[in-house]
């Protein structure tokens, strides 16, 4: 197990240090953007553009960029084994919940009456 530690460790420094270098990149882009105001769009754009492709392809090679992917393909496969409920199933519920709202609604009130009539018409009678 220690092997294995020993061996992990340098990849994720460098993939830190690979996904440092891609955030940098894409910042000096968008700040490089800002900064040539007097530019044209064009050139503004394709400066913008470039460090964001560059900062995609070097987040995308670095392990923290690899793990993410793997992770949102496993997402998806999981989302395609999902059985979604039918449009019947989906009325249903929507109905049943939307009635307990209205009895919990219903109850709410009468227990604010309650507690109105209690405190008001009962209570400052007596003092």
């Amino acid at each position: 197990m220690s092997t294995q530690n020993a061996t992990s460790a340098p990849e994720s420094k460098g993939g830190v240090v690979l996904m440092t270098i891609a955030i940098l990149i894409a910042l000096c882009g968008v700040f490089a953007f800002a900064l040539l105001a007097e530019q044209p769009m064009t050139v503004r754009g394709a400066i913008l553009g470039g460090s964001l492709v560059i900062a995609v392809v070097l987040g995308w090679l670095s392990a923290p960029g690899k793990q993410f992917v793997a992770y949102c393909k496993a997402s998806y496969e999981e989302l395609r084994r999902v059985v979604w409920p039918t449009r019947k199933e989906t009325v249903n519920t929507t109905g049943i919940v939307c009635a307990f709202v209205v009895v919990i609604a219903f109850f709410l009130f009468l227990v604010d009456k309650l507690v109105e009539f209690l405190l008001y018409d009962v209570l400052m009678t007596l003092l």
